[in-house]
């Protein structure tokens, strides 16, 4: 993929974290792939807090974003960025475990982009991020990966 963005991975599984860059690598589907641990230091990076006071300028293309994290959960996570004018239009993807429908009805109430389940086939998560970043509308996408 040409033209290569900026990708927030926030998720806390080490082996969920190294399969999800293995996809994105496998796939060229990102120029740069910052990856946090929990729900604050998304919120850090996303507002430039902290460890990432100097970090470069510019929002990340897309978020990919765990429900289940430390210290604050995914969907805190997204209510606050759909809540801040600065931050509500960066496409938020969920990747989690979760198939609870009341979750999923939740993140897209919140405004969440898209909601994949983490055992998507890779053919299918690299289409879908391709997509989302080539042709980014700024509504949400209503898909469900599983």
């Amino acid at each position: 993929m040409s033209d290569k963005k900026t990708i927030l991975l926030a998720e806390d599984n080490p082996n969920d974290r190294e399969l999800i860059l293995a996809a994105l690598a496998e796939h060229d589907l990102a120029g740069d792939v910052v990856t946090v641990g929990d729900g604050a230091e998304t919120l850090d990076y996303l507002r430039r807090q902290g460890p990432y006071a100097n970090r470069k300028n510019g929002d990340p293309a897309v978020i990919l974003l765990d429900i289940r994290m430390p210290r604050v959960d995914g969907l805190e996570v997204l209510r606050e960025i759909k809540a801040d004018a600065a931050l509500k239009s960066i496409p938020v993807v969920i990747l989690t475990e979760s198939r609870e429908e009341r979750t999923m009805v939740e993140s897209y109430r919140l405004g969440v982009d898209a909601y994949i389940v983490k055992q998507v086939k890779p053919v299918q998560f690299q289409q879908f991020l391709e997509l989302l970043l080539r042709t980014r509308t700024g509504g949400p996408t209503r898909i469900i990966l599983e």
